[in-house]
């Protein structure tokens, strides 16, 4: 992934600082500490740990286990964060049936020819994760303590009617960080892709990310799902973050039923058909932070 060149006088603008310090990167910036953090898949006897903790004998072929993309407002302790361990947690607990998949392509899916095919459980590894918040409350000391402790708390978002102003985010205001995260990646045994990644850019008047569950099952299914956070920087106000999320998908029929591409060639890439899906669920929410 190519590296943004940020304009030293936009970010003294901004009043922002960058900083990296080994797999961390990230912003300061208007009370908020951005930052991501990548590294190589799980090793093998992490994986196993992992599987007992969800319980299950199934994991995507790459997870990046310590990958994640942390957006903390330090005066109110809001930690917002994106990993692969909750959305994994959020696959098993959905525990959707398995799609179904021609019998050729049942076949490549065994890993040895005399295995029978029991695909009895979601292969692709669909979740409905949007993302994991916490919020860190101090405690006072009790006797003989000397110093305050944290104690922390789920964030409680709320239902609305609120948009996220796209047309302001398409204006022409320098981006002083960005970054892309991938969680966990499956190719389906040569059958398509399954991929959870998070991408995260800020300007100098608000924050922006992207999660997006991208699948394609060929031949058979295309499904997307995306979870989208913005946050404007209020100065005196309390901070606002909508969070607005939508699932669209369609089987491979009904695409080529409307004049669309059937080879699984032509979706690559979620941006070429992602309005041409079906929306099977949105919703909106907001979260208002106390300073």
């Amino acid at each position: 992934m190519m590296e943004l060149e940020v304009d030293e006088n936009d970010l003294k603008a901004a009043g922002a600082e960058l900083f990296v310090d080994g797999g961390r990167r990230g912003i300061r910036i208007n009370g908020w500490v951005i930052e991501t953090r990548r590294h190589s898949i799980l090793n093998s006897s992490t994986l196993q740990e992992w599987e007992q903790n969800l319980d299950t004998s199934h994991l995507p072929e790459m997870v990046f286990g310590e990958n994640t993309l942390i957006l903390k407002h330090l005066s109110s302790g809001t930690n917002i964060h994106f990993n692969a361990f909750d959305a994994l947690r959020g696959w098993k607990q959905e525990a959707l049936p398995p799609v179904e998949v021609p019998a050729a392509a049942k076949w490549k899916f065994r890993s040895k020819p005399s295995q029978q095919v029991i695909l009895d459980y979601d292969y692709t590894f669909t979740t409905p994760y949007c993302g994991s918040g916490t919020m860190e409350i101090d405690k006072d000391p009790n006797e003989g303590e000397r110093e305050t402790s944290k104690e922390t708390s789920d964030i409680h978002w709320e239902d609305c009617k609120d948009q996220i102003d796209v047309v302001a985010l398409a204006s022409k205001e320098p981006i002083l960080f960005y970054d892309e995260v991938v969680l966990y990646e499956d190719e389906l045994a040569d059958n398509g892709v399954s991929l959870l990644t998070v991408k995260v850019r800020v300007m100098p008047s608000s924050w922006f990310l992207l999660l997006q569950f991208w699948l394609r099952v060929d031949g058979v299914l295309i499904r997307l799902r995306e979870t989208r956070m913005h946050c404007v920087f209020g100065g005196n106000t309390n901070p606002i973050i909508l969070r607005e999320s939508c699932w669209r998908e369609s089987t491979f029929q009904d695409l080529s039923a409307k004049g669309h591409p059937f080879d699984s060639g032509a979706y690559g890439d979620p941006s070429f058909i992602s309005q041409k899906l079906p929306i099977i669920m949105h919703k909106t929410q907001k979260l208002v932070i106390s300073s």
